[in-house]
């Protein structure tokens, strides 16, 4: 008896489990097979076609509504002077803005007109407004490196630009003892300065 009990149990479980694959499968709907031949018509799920925005044309960019204008507001030019960053370069280069850059190349700069080696300074006050283009202390600084080096012209040209740039600025004052001091060396006034500046 005590053969017989196990193998009733084992005939019992089997029973179950087939049971439940059978139930499974009925359970599962049947799959719908996709035609084999090319000419034989769709499935009725897949006839429709996926949904799209209207159909833009052959050479038409399907982002062309949401193009955005970057053209500046009427007026610009006129309430911004000097605000364009043209580089006078005929090819097109330019260097890329750093500000990072042209302060550290002014405090290399700084260090070098500190030292007296005026043409390095220069160097490294043109190479900080190649970064930053308008940069009021690079501007001064290359002014002052200018007038000790002999160049009173550019320096006169710098002293100018400075006050065009930042009117109001920390070099102001110096800037225009500067400029006084070149007009009476007879160095004559390259361009207007800003009215705020007189």
């Amino acid at each position: 008896m005590t053969v017989k009990f196990p193998s009733f149990l084992l005939a019992a479980l089997l029973v179950l489990c087939v049971s439940l694959t059978l139930c499974d499968a009925q359970e599962q709907a049947p799959v719908e097979r996709v035609p084999v031949q090319k000419n034989s018509p769709l499935p009725k799920d897949n006839t429709a076609s996926p949904p799209h925005s209207d159909q833009p044309g052959a050479d038409e960019s399907s982002s062309k509504e949401t193009q955005i204008d970057v053209s500046p507001p009427a007026g610009d030019a006129k309430d911004h002077p000097g605000a364009d960053l043209d580089t006078g370069s005929d090819y097109g280069e330019f260097t890329q803005w750093n500000p990072m850059k042209a302060m550290k190349a002014i405090e290399v700069g700084d260090f070098y007109l500190k030292r007296e080696n005026y043409t390095a300074a220069i160097s490294r006050y043109r190479e900080a407004l190649e970064y930053k283009p308008h940069d009021a202390e690079a501007t001064y600084k290359l002014g002052e490196a200018l007038e000790k080096s002999g160049d009173l012209k550019g320096a006169m040209q710098n002293y100018q630009e400075y006050l065009k740039i930042l009117p109001k600025g920390p070099y102001e004052d110096k800037a225009q003892k500067a400029i006084a001091r070149l007009k009476q060396k007879g160095v004559a006034s390259t361009a207007q300065a800003s009215p705020a500046a007189k």
